[in-house]
């Protein structure tokens, strides 16, 4: 209280202040001493706004436990706002076949092109439906600190159950920085810290996550920067997600990772499930390649998009800048999915291959 007391009187006090002058003493205004204006020093008293008793709060080892955590999509209505009738079906589809944890808003799921309300809507409405079978991990993070901590505490809030946290990208910071940056959002709730160098511009260096994972809430890392690097990790006791589907395989079975946050995932999750749950499997591996390496043609989630349109489990709504692949490449998952099966992917509608006119592109929503 005495700082903050000392706080209210530096502001009562005149910011510019002289002497006071006497009728007869104008001649001395020459002499006047203006001092410059003072600014008042605030005591860091900021307190993270977070709450022990929010529903379906789940502990770090829990999180770290988790094997198949599936990138979810965010599909849309006509005018661009969610789809949830069609989000909800995928989420059960999830739930069903076997996925343990969603990543709500992330890049699959376009955060990117969200504004904070609806990325908070939604990361609410996931566990409010879903929060008691499956994990909800929000993707509150961002390139301005401040941003950060208001979305984490707002997610927290509303009950997920860990945040994902991305390095500041385009504006870069010094490595000192991310780690002061990371410090700020790790004391509200556990926290998975996602590396991915090609997006962010900046690679987070394993010293940086060492010393991060002096917090008890750091629940792991998903990295995508390669398996060496997965292995140094695991080496050390640090849990580790790949982050790279093409790769998922071999850094849970080879080199130690607990498992992979998957976009492949969301159109056969049964297959990724028996991936990370089923020892080595390098034949399944081996068949699934053409499809990751189709989804992974264009930046993600342009791939992804298309085939969940084609499948018909969400409508061909793209928010802009994202567009569909081209025909050729919508021909292919045609074929993609019948040499696979169609009993593996989501959805029961026959797949097919959409015009060019089926596609919605929308720029403001």
């Amino acid at each position: 209280m005495d700082a903050l007391r000392s706080y209210g009187v530096c502001l009562r006090e005149p910011a510019l202040q002289s002497p006071r002058l006497r009728r007869g003493d104008a001649y001395k205004r020459r002499n006047v001493q203006w001092r410059f204006p003072r600014a008042a020093v605030v005591p860091n008293f900021h307190l993270p706004m977070r709450s022990y008793e929010v529903k379906n709060r789940t502990s770090t080892e829990d999180i770290k436990a988790l094997r198949l955590i599936t990138a979810i999509k965010t599909p849309y209505l006509p005018d661009g706002r969610f789809d949830l009738e069609a989000y909800d079906d995928l989420i059960n589809m999830q739930i069903v076949q076997g996925a343990e944890g969603v990543i709500v808003g992330g890049t699959t799921g376009e955060g990117q092109l969200m504004s904070w309300d609806e990325h908070i809507m939604l990361i609410g409405h996931t566990v409010n439906c879903f929060g008691g079978s499956i994990k909800v991990i929000g993707n509150t993070g961002s390139n301005s600190t401040r941003e950060a901590i208001h979305a984490t505490e707002q997610g927290f809030a509303v009950g997920m159950h860990a945040a994902l946290h991305i390095n500041p990208y385009y504006g870069k910071t010094s490595l000192e920085g991310l780690i002061s940056h990371f410090d700020c959002v790790l004391s509200m709730g556990p926290a998975i810290i996602y590396n991915v160098p090609t997006r962010t511009g900046q690679d987070i260096p394993p010293h940086v996550i060492h010393t991060l994972a002096e917090s008890p809430n750091l629940a792991g890392v998903k990295e995508c920067v390669g398996n060496d690097r997965v292995k140094q990790y695991t080496d050390n006791g640090i849990a580790v997600w790949s982050g790279n589907d093409d790769q998922c395989h071999d850094a849970r079975w080879n080199y130690g990772a607990t498992g992979v946050i998957s976009v492949t995932s969301n159109l056969v999750p049964g297959l990724m499930r028996e991936l990370m749950f089923g020892g080595k499997y390098p034949s399944l591996n081996s068949k699934l390649m053409p499809l990751i390496e189709w989804l992974f043609h264009e930046p993600n989630p342009i791939g992804l998009n298309t085939a969940l349109a084609q499948l018909g489990v969400a409508r061909p709504v793209f928010r802009l800048p994202y567009v569909p692949l081209p025909r050729a490449k919508r021909e292919e998952f045609v074929i993609l999915v019948k040499e696979i099966g169609r009993e593996y992917f989501v959805g029961d509608k026959e797949v097919e291959v959409l015009n060019d006119d089926d596609f919605i592109l929308i720029g403001r929503y």
